[in-house]
């Protein structure tokens, strides 16, 4: 990536520049300035940090206090929000990161935040104010902008401020990320469900303000569409991401669509609580309708029959998002500094699916 060096900022005001005029001058992000300019354990390329000094000199920054404070904490307290620890899929995530904070000899301050932004943006200044030396969030970013951006600004503010911030999911071009492949994951889904010769298949879909139920469900059309045959119908019902949510979304499914004959849940949770809506109904599993789900928590390969799904390393991707907290690799060398780690997903094929009658 290059490095862009964008004209001088307008006069800087009285008493000084702010961090943003000086990020504007020295052509790098935010990010990048207050790493060389107000200290971090992030490493920035030496003549870009000699350059980014330059302007500072130049434009007058006096750098802040309090974040200085914070990037030479040594605390040992990492914060972990996770949308449901009661969720399989989250717990898996945070099991994962405390087995690496505890090689490390880290407390990690489990944070649940049940899917409400405000209370997000609360957890994360508080951490700051106990001068947590890293926050992970675990959890899709929301598709509204006006949710999303708010959570960004203040996990920047905090990586500013020195602290590091780590994300599983996208929260923003400069932060980095552990991300699981949604998308190829739901389009293998849909391309095993049409290779199978299934052509009415409902998706029951988890809270579609979420970043991941969007990913998924493009996933599964894209597969629908490059699938050989007839045309697919799908039909969409939204449902919470909880088991209860599956079994109320595949009810409704079923009274509206009767005529179809796979079904495609977009978390192993909800799939369970379609599973059950699906007996209740009279409609055999895989005999009637062939069911997949997402995750592949360790449940599904107890269920009658054995849940189809898709396999995401939930444990793997704490440990990866904890090891780039305590590992705090370093800027590529043009200092432009985002680090993302692309966790594979792979479809496991059980007894839950057969082909159409």
């Amino acid at each position: 990536m290059s490095t862009q060096r964008s004209t001088p900022s307008p006069a800087p005001r009285r008493g000084g520049a702010t961090l943003q005029q000086v990020a504007d001058a020295a052509g790098v992000s935010l990010a990048t300035a207050s790493r060389v300019l107000n200290g971090s354990t992030r490493i920035v390329n030496a003549d870009l940090s000699e350059h980014v000094r330059e302007v500072a000199t130049r434009l007058r920054y006096v750098s802040n206090g309090p974040a200085q404070a914070l990037a030479r904490a040594t605390t040992s307290l990492v914060g972990l929000l996770v949308h449901d620890v009661n969720d399989p899929y989250f717990s898996a995530i945070a099991a994962g990161a405390m087995r690496v904070a505890r090689e490390r000899d880290l407390l990690v301050m489990v944070a649940n935040t049940y899917r409400e932004p405000a209370l997000e943006l609360d957890y994360i200044t508080r951490l700051g104010a106990q001068r947590a030396r890293a926050i992970l969030v675990a959890g899709s970013p929301p598709v509204d902008p006006a949710l999303a951006e708010p959570l960004r600004e203040r996990l920047l503010d905090y990586q500013q401020g020195g602290g590091r911030v780590v994300t599983i999911g996208d929260q923003g071009p400069e932060i980095d990320a552990v991300l699981p492949a949604n998308v190829r994951g739901a389009r293998e889904a849909a391309l095993h469900l049409t290779g199978l010769g299934h052509r009415e298949i409902g998706m029951v879909a988890g809270p579609h303000g979420l970043v991941t139920i969007a990913d998924r469900s493009e996933g599964f059309r894209r597969g629908l569409t490059e699938g050989a045959g007839d045309p697919v119908v799908a039909h969409e019902i939204e449902g919470d991401f909880t088991r209860d949510g599956g079994y109320d979304a595949t009810r409704r499914l079923l009274a509206e669509h009767r005529e179809v004959t796979a079904v495609f849940a977009m978390a192993d949770v909800m799939a369970i609580g379609a599973l059950a809506a699906l007996r209740e109904a009279g409609r055999r599993v895989p005999e009637d309708v062939s069911l997949v789900g997402f995750d592949d928590l360790p449940i599904c390969a107890d269920l009658m029959p054995a849940l189809t799904t898709v396999r995401v390393n939930s444990e793997g991707m704490g440990e990866q998002a904890m090891r780039m907290v305590v590992e705090s690799p370093a800027e590529d060398a043009e200092g432009e500094g985002r680090t993302v780690v692309h966790s594979a997903t792979e479809l496991i094929v059980r007894g839950s699916t057969a082909p159409a009658a």
